[in-house]
This record gives structure tokens, sequence and C-alpha cells, in this order.
């Protein structure tokens, strides 16, 4: 029974297996249709959409691994567990050097530009761009008539201010009223302190009555015997008197009397000790070969001459000693004048005068510019006239470089500027290619800053006698602004700022060990592994990466850098 059992359980199994074998095929048949259809819709689809395809396949893959590598980072992974790493340093002898680098715009130290300020007509052009050129080179010549006439407006001008200013400085040495001649007043004008006067008033009437004139008539049959410098014999009548007097000047006119004689006048002086006053009535007598000589009628004595006292300059009275009939002596101080108001007014025309003047020299440059020479040794550059051409007033026609000395601009930040003094060597590259030595020229104390970090101005110089750099074109620096070939030396990292308990800001370090003598307990936005002690020092010179350490720490002392983290993968 067993036996039959078991037959009938194989023969069935057999039957199962003969009858699912067919089934079986039919789906690998099956599958292998669909791979192949997936293949050929592949190779029909459009490569620009394949491609697109493939694209976003690589980038979401990217962006799968990425997340799985930051939440192994941040989260650890497996088994795997984080820890912190404390990094150290050691205090050691080394060389540092502080290097500036840049670049500036190079440019000629000396150039000087031509431009002329009146229109005229290109005669002739004697140079070409780029020539080279030594001073007093004749550069071109210009017709220009407005040249001409400008020059000529403005010396006008300036002649006629230096008139002004000749007239007001002497106006002003009127402040005090001051006769020429000694003599009498007279007509004077009654003035008290605090009285205005005006320019030009007049103040009195001085006569030099130190010599009266006397003038007579002679008959012509005495021509020839009087002569400048002959004594004569005066008679005053209303004195009783007869003085000395001297010919002052013979005048052969011709007066003809009622009587039909012929006179010729001669100007008689007389000195006056006093008693002598103009219009008494007197006759001079000359002895003529042993026979006295009369005039035609008697004369009238005159002063000697006579003038205005006027006020040279407008003003308030000081003082006054104005008196008619006052004797009064060359150079007294007669009217004292305040001058604040002459004072202004000569200020003013000084003014006017250097504008003038300024004018004047713009135009006198503008003139010669017309027939322009070289003012420097240099290379011609920018020549923008031809023969012919029209030029327009306020035209640049020219400009000389003198390349043989180059400039550059370069900035030193403030931790290194006291070390850059006149006369350190810079080098120097252009392009990439041309390397050349400069020299430190100018240092400059006005600073700028720039996102907290304050910069000093350098001036470069740099000889160029061979034209080998390019000017008007940038180039690169390098610069040693300081270096130390043997002192210590840290990490940047190591060095922190921080604030004491007074407001002052120290540099330290964090010293492994035993706390020193001279730890300091501070404060620090970071946190400081255990056994690490705050130590003051003092820093120097630093690059990019190292600093000196100048006191504070010695030799071989360890000290904290940092803590970076590291992380077990699971």
């Amino acid at each position: 029974m067993s036996e039959v059992m078991e037959h009938q359980k194989q023969t069935a199994v057999q039957t199962a297996a003969q009858g699912g074998a067919p089934a079986a095929a039919a789906e690998e048949q099956k599958a292998a249709a669909d791979k192949k259809s997936l293949r050929q819709k592949w190779k029909d689809m459009p490569r620009r959409k394949r491609r697109k395809i493939i694209r976003w396949t690589v980038i979401l893959l990217i962006i799968l691994a990425a997340v799985v590598l930051a939440g192994r980072f941040f989260l650890g992974g497996g088994d795997g567990q984080g820890e912190n790493q404390v990094i150290r340093d050691t205090v050691s002898y080394g060389s540092i050097s502080a290097t500036v680098n840049g670049s500036g715009l190079t440019r000629a130290k000396s150039s000087e530009t031509i431009t002329l300020t009146t229109a005229g007509t290109v005669m002739d052009v004697l140079v070409n761009e780029g020539d080279v050129v030594t001073q007093g080179t004749p550069l071109f010549t210009i017709d220009s008539p407005a040249a001409h006439t400008a020059v000529q407006r403005a010396r006008t001008n300036v002649e006629g201010y230096q008139k002004q200013l000749s007239q007001a400085e002497k106006d002003l040495a009127g402040l005090n009223l001051t006769p020429t001649y000694s003599g009498k007043l007279m007509e004077t004008v009654k003035l008290n302190p605090g009285d205005e006067v005006s320019k030009g008033q007049k103040l009195a009437v001085l006569a030099d009555d130190t010599r009266l004139r006397l003038t007579q008539y002679y008959s012509y049959a005495y021509a020839g015997e009087l002569w400048a410098g002959q004594t004569v014999e005066v008679s005053i009548p209303a004195l009783m008197t007869t003085v000395p007097g001297t010919v002052e000047a013979v005048h052969m006119v011709s007066r003809i009397t009622s009587e039909g004689s012929k006179l010729f006048s001669a100007d008689i002086l007389i000195n006056n000790e006093g008693a002598l006053t103009a219009d008494m009535a007197a006759s001079a007598t000359v002895q003529v070969g042993g026979d006295t000589v009369y005039p035609y009628e008697p004369g009238k004595l005159e002063y000697y001459r006579v003038g205005d006292l006027n006020s040279t300059v407008g003003g308030t009275v000081i003082s006054s000693v104005l008196v008619d009939y006052l004797q009064v002596s060359a150079g007294q101080v007669l009217v004292s004048i305040d001058g604040e108001q002459s004072e202004s007014e000569l200020f003013t025309i000084q003014q006017s005068l250097e504008e003038a003047q300024k004018e004047l020299d713009t135009a006198q440059k503008n003139l010669d510019n017309c027939q322009a020479v070289a003012p420097i040794d240099g290379t011609v550059i920018g020549l923008t006239i031809r023969p012919g051409d029209e030029i327009q007033a306020n035209t640049t026609v020219v400009t000389i470089s003198d390349t043989s000395v180059i400039t550059v601009s370069a900035t030193v930040d403030e931790r290194n500027v006291s070390y850059v003094k006149p006369g350190m060597m810079v080098d120097l590259e252009q392009w990439g290619g041309t390397h050349i030595m400069g020299m430190v020229d100018t240092v400059s104390l006005a600073s700028t800053v720039n996102n907290g970090v304050a910069s000093y101005p350098i001036t470069i110089s740099v000889d160029n006698y061979d034209g080998e750099v390019q000017v008007n074109s940038y180039i690169s620096y390098s610069l040693i602004a300081s270096q130390n070939d043997n002192c210590l030396v840290l990490p940047l990292q190591c060095v922190r700022t921080t604030m004491l308990e007074d407001g002052s800001d120290i540099y330290v370090v964090f010293v492994e060990g035993d706390r020193p003598e001279n730890a300091v307990d501070v404060m620090v936005n970071e946190d400081i592994p255990d056994g690490f002690w705050a130590v003051p020092v003092e820093i120097g010179i630093q690059d990019n990466y190292n600093v000196e350490i100048k006191s504070g720490v010695e030799e071989g002392t360890t000290v904290f850098t940092q803590i970076l983290s590291d992380y077990a993968w699971g």
C-alpha cells in the first residue's frame, strides 16, 4: 500500500513538473521579449532625449551620495563614534618675511601737455608721434591772430593796473598830508578829529614865500645887457628900502608900448627874510656900462610858487594843524587820516593786477605755443594735428613724456607700513615676462580705510632708460616690507587677541602644562582645553601663515592651536 502511494506521489510530481514546464518557458520568452522591446525603444529614442535622461540620472546619484556622506559626517555611521582632536604647535626659531604684492599703473615721472586756448590754423608739424625729442626741439607752427590779440589785450590790462597801483601807493602815502616845500598856508579848511574827508579834497593853499618873483620890462636898447644870474637892485617903496635880486630868466618877447617902444622881459628872484609879501610894488634897476637902467614900469611881487594841498585818500581825520598864514616846512605832517578805505582799494588793485598778470602769462604762453618747442626731454605721444587742420580753442595738440623714469603707485597695509622706508628695493613684473627692479620713492602718512584695514600709499620709482617698461599700463610689484631670519615663530592660529579688565587689548597664546607665573585670566570666544594657560606675548612681523613672537614664551614651549573633529565610519 505504501508503495502504491509513493508511486502515485512520484507520478503526481512528474505530472506537475511536466505540466509547469511550458508555463515557465512561456514566462522566460515573455521577459526576453520585453527586454528586447526596451532596448529597441532606447535605440529608437532621440539622442538628445537619451543624453537628458543620462544627465539627470547622474545628478540624482551625486545628490544621493552627498546626502549619505553628510548624514555620516554629522550623525556618525554604523558603530562609529566622533571625537575632538586637540592640535598643538611648538615655539621654534625660524625666518619670516612680510611681502606686499599688488599691481599699479605706470606713469611717466614728468610729462608736459601743450594746449592751445585760441583757435588757429596748423601751418607745419615738425615731429611724429613716438619721436624722441630734447628740450627746445621745434614741434609745430600755428597761425592764430586771436592769440596775438589776446596778448595785446592782456598786456594793456596789466599796464593799466600797474598805473593804478602806483597811484594808489602814492595816495596811501598821503595818509599823513605833508607839503613838498616850505611856505605859508592860506585858504585852509577847518578840520577836527572825526571829520570825514574825501579823496582829492582841497584842504589848503601853500604859498612858497621863501622867495618872491618880480617881472620887469626893459627897452630893446639894452638887449644882451641882461642875463640869467646877473645881480640887480630891487627897490621896495612900501619898506623904503632896496634889496638885492638875481635875474632868473630873460625872455626876448616883443611888447610894444603906447609910445611905440619895444620891450623885453626879465624875471627877478628876491630872497625873503620875512618882511616881503605878494602884491608889494617893486622896481629892479641894472648897472650897464656905469649907467643905471630902469624898467619901463614898476611891477608887483609874486610868491615863487603856489599850490593846492589836496587829500590823496578818503577817510576820517585823526589830527590837523591847518591854520591860515602858518609857516610850514617841507615834510611837516599837517593832517593825519585813517586810511582803511584806501588800504582796501590798494588790496583790490593788487588782486586785479595779479589776475591780469596771470591772464597775460597764459596768453603769452598760448602765443608761444603757436610756435612750440619741446618743454622737456622725452617722447612725443598723443600728437593730434596735421598741416592744414583748423584748431579750435582749448585743444590739446601734443603731449611729451619723459619715460626714462617711471613711477608706480602702490599701497602697504597698517601692519607693515612702519617697516617700509624710502630707498627699499621692489621687484616688478609686467605682462608676466619683463622683470625689473624699482625703489620706494615716497611713503605717505595719509591712509585710506577699506573693510576695516588702513592702507598707506607709496610711490615706486623705476629707471626706464631702455624703454623696457610700457607707460600707462599695469605692472605687478612685490615688496619685502619686513624680514627676520632668526626669530621665534608660531602659526597665526596660535595667537589670540583678547581684552583685559581695564579694557586694554593684548595678544595671548595658550601654553600647555602647569600654570606659568606670567599667565593671565582672560575671556575668549572659544573652548580652550584643560591644561592650557593664557600667556601675554609681544608679536612682530607676520606673513600669511606665521607670526614673529618677540617676547612672552621661549623656544620649545607647546601651545594650543585649535580643535579638529575626527569621525569614525561604520
